[in-house]
């Protein structure tokens, strides 16, 4: 299934891979690489994860305190969030 992301969401990652970057090198890279993965489940089983709300999904990035929170419409998933999940988890509401 094609994997789309609001344009805010492409900014989060960018921040969060530099932000890890910057603690350790390569941490960042490690951390996209768990994105990317994470993704790549999304879009092979995309009801696999618990719902977060009545609309959205919640699928946990492993290794960091980050989850991805999705959409599944008809043709596509749409990434609202890459959101850090102890950090004002539900800012991201407004956005649906």
């Amino acid at each position: 299934m094609k994997i789309r992301f609001l344009e805010i969401v492409q900014v989060e990652l960018d921040e969060a891979v530099q932000y890890y970057n910057y603690e350790l090198s390569g941490l960042g890279d490690a951390f996209l690489t768990e994105v990317l993965n994470a993704l790549y489940r999304m879009g092979e089983f995309p009801e696999a994860w618990q719902p977060c709300s009545k609309r959205t999904r919640l699928c946990k990035i492993r290794r960091f305190p980050y989850g991805v929170i999705y959409q599944i419409r008809k043709q596509e998933i749409l990434v609202v969030a890459i959101a850090h999940l102890h950090r004002n988890p539900d800012y991201w509401v407004d956005r649906i």
